[in-house]
């Protein structure tokens, strides 16, 4: 196992890259290197890397790939300056991301583009990937939900000729900020199953072994965190069956919602909507609003979500919707 640094202030892609004496300058050498299961890359603190951080191999069961950061000062940024992605893990597994810092400005565009991007294309089942302790910042992505979002933190299926997904995403301890569309999110490609015969795909392959916790999205130009197989004025949390479809046994637990708001109706800082979801639980959550206009708990009638023990406050939190949805 191997540990290779990279310096983009003072570093040479001539080097072996196997010292902070002897680091590499850019991400074209650290993306191409042939890393192998258990070896690390550590990016210098201080310094600013510009471009994409697209790293091919894998890691292996016990022994993943790592990326991180070594040395004094501020988290090592990857600047993508408008890539598709400042960090690109395409048909990779096995991958742990800690104490980056994250951000993909450029010109105004009509095409997606992301802060970390994690993609499997007609790959079959990718395992194991830790972000954590990384902040995703200042993506202006053009402002696209489906399939596959512009935003900070996102998992991706593509590809039709084979079932593929995720298996084992942890996302925690991280933030996002000022992204268009989606802070964090995961979209499928093969949602097809009796319970949703019109789904995408010919078959299911559900992402399985998901963690999202202890993150912060703050200034979405759309949804915070998307689930798939917010702005202030989206709304804290929205639970939504499609027609056909089924999420169910899902937990939200332990978030705090600051002035978080949605005065479109049916909607409001939590809102169920769309058809009745199934066993879901809503529990331990804070969620405090002054908003105008807004209700705490929008809910569309009887249905499968359960509230309990969440404390509501501010202007809308004594409402009788409020108080019935915290059992």
């Amino acid at each position: 196992m191997t540990t290779y640094y990279v310096d983009c202030a003072a570093g040479s892609d001539s080097a072996s890259g196997t010292g902070p004496a002897t680091a590499w300058r850019t991400l074209t050498q650290a993306s191409g290197a042939a890393y192998r299961p258990g070896d690390r890359v550590l990016f210098r603190r201080g310094t600013t890397c510009t471009g994409t951080f697209a790293p091919t191999a894998s890691g292996a069961a016990g022994a993943p790939l790592a990326a991180g950061a070594y040395g004094g000062g501020a988290e090592p940024r990857l600047a993508g300056g408008g890539a598709r992605a400042a960090i690109l893990l395409d048909n990779a597994q096995y991958w742990e991301l800690r104490d980056l810092d994250v951000t993909n400005t450029g010109p105004a565009t009509t095409e997606r583009r992301a802060g970390i991007l994690v993609r499997l294309h007609d790959a079959g089942t990718g395992r194991h990937y830790l972000v954590d302790g990384v902040s995703v910042h200042d993506v202006n992505g053009a402002d696209f939900k489906d399939p596959g979002p512009s935003g900070g933190i996102l998992f991706a299926v593509q590809g039709s000729a084979k079932p593929t997904r995720f298996d084992g995403v942890t996302i925690r301890n991280s933030s996002v900020a000022h992204t268009d569309r989606t802070g964090i999110g995961t979209s499928p490609t093969w949602g097809r199953r009796p319970a949703h015969p019109n789904g995408r795909g010919t078959s299911f392959a559900p992402i399985t072994g998901l963690s999202v916790h202890h993150n912060t999205v703050r200034d979405a130009g759309g949804d915070g965190t998307v689930v798939q197989n917010a702005d202030n004025e989206g709304g804290f949390l929205l639970i939504c069956n499609g027609a056909g479809m089924i999420s169910d046994r899902n937990s939200v637990r332990y978030n705090v919602s600051v002035n978080d708001r949605n005065t479109t109706a049916p909607y409001g800082v939590i809102s169920v909507v769309c058809a009745p979801a199934t066993r879901t639980l809503v529990h331990h959550n804070t969620v405090t609003t002054n908003a105008p206009g807004t209700a705490v708990v929008s809910s569309n009638g009887p249905g499968g979500v359960t509230f309990r023990d969440n404390i509501f406050a501010g202007a809308a939190a004594g409402s009788p919707l409020a108080d019935a949805h915290n059992t």
